[in-house]
């Protein structure tokens, strides 16, 4: 009898830490193929690699190699790396992209990552926001634009076209070891800004949790909308005086002097729409999440600041 097999999954966004976590966990049980539009990984012999932009005509050619059974779409460009026109032509047309061939080839399993951002941080947020909340972000700041439109088109295509059985991930802050996301370089710091007067309640979880809540998800073919978050939060200030930062409060008017603060701390990115979220809480329900896939983080907060206490980025 011939040995049955293996998944074929496509990885998009693989030269993050978080895509190598993932793939780490499915190497295993899967044939793998790794995407990166920034620069092609190195991952053994075992897993083909490419440097392509999903938006490349060469991109299909992968499609009709690899005969992929599903996709993990990690590659999600953050809005530091880009200038917004080339990353709304990677995250929105690309993904169109990536969607459009995946309805073409008769996938039939797709994971796709987006942010806790969508929601967009006012004062008026309720104290647990969950999935049937609106996405406000886009009204608040054009730099979040791409990141509701990407959300916008796999909605459209998880009711259009069912037998995709896509899922939507939005997670809170990932951290941890690897992870070179605004929020881990400010919790990595030995000196850390504040906006004066505001400390808001905030969410973290550990880039193998997520991780693993990635591997969950594709696993178990329910198609919708999850919040990725534990079920504890903290307040900011708090957070970094538990990851070892001295805090330095910037006043938050006028606008222009917290990013002339930020650049004098050395901190090489901060995006301006991040300002509303270190004033107002955004706290979202992972329970549906936690419920439907049985899954339950296993690093707690008190491990997360443990590694930035002790693993601090020198200015």
């Amino acid at each position: 009898m011939s040995e049955q097999r293996k998944p074929h999954i496509l990885v998009t966004g693989a030269a993050g830490a978080l895509a190598h976590q993932v793939i780490e966990r499915l190497r295993e049980t899967c044939d793998l193929v790794a995407v990166d539009a920034r620069e092609q990984v190195q991952l053994g012999d075992a897993i083909p690699s490419y440097c392509i932009d999903c938006n490349h005509r060469s991109f299909e050619d992968l499609f009709r190699r690899y005969q992929f059974d599903g996709v993990i779409h990690l590659g999600r460009i953050h809005s530091s790396q880009l200038t917004r026109m080339r990353r709304y032509n990677a995250n929105v047309l690309g993904t169109q992209k990536l969607l459009d061939l995946s309805h073409k080839y008769g996938i039939r399993r797709i994971v796709v990552l987006s942010t806790y951002h969508v929601y967009g941080a006012m004062a008026y947020n309720p104290a647990l926001i969950n999935e049937s909340a609106p996405m406000k972000s886009a009204g608040l700041s054009a730099d979040l634009i791409d990141s509701v439109e990407l959300e916008n088109l796999a909605n459209i295509y998880l009711w259009r076209f069912p037998e995709l059985n896509i899922t939507i991930l939005r997670p809170c802050n990932i951290v941890g070891p690897g992870v070179r996301n605004t929020m881990s370089a400010l919790l990595a710091s030995p000196r850390a800004p504040v906006l004066a007067g505001f400390s808001p309640m905030m969410q973290f979880i550990h880039i193998d949790d997520i991780a693993d809540a990635i591997v969950l998800a594709y696993n178990k073919a329910t198609r919708g909308i999850f919040n990725v978050a534990p079920e504890d939060w903290v307040a900011y200030q708090k957070a970094l005086e538990l990851c070892g930062c001295t805090r330095i409060p910037v006043p938050s008017v006028p606008p222009i002097l917290p990013r002339l603060l930020l650049r004098a701390l050395r901190l090489r990115s901060f995006p301006a729409y991040l300002m509303e979220f270190f004033k107002y809480p955004v706290v979202i329900d992972g329970r549906a999440f936690a419920k439907e896939f049985g899954f339950k983080p296993k690093r707690p907060l008190k491990e997360i600041f443990r590694f930035y206490r002790d693993n601090k980025t020198p200015l």
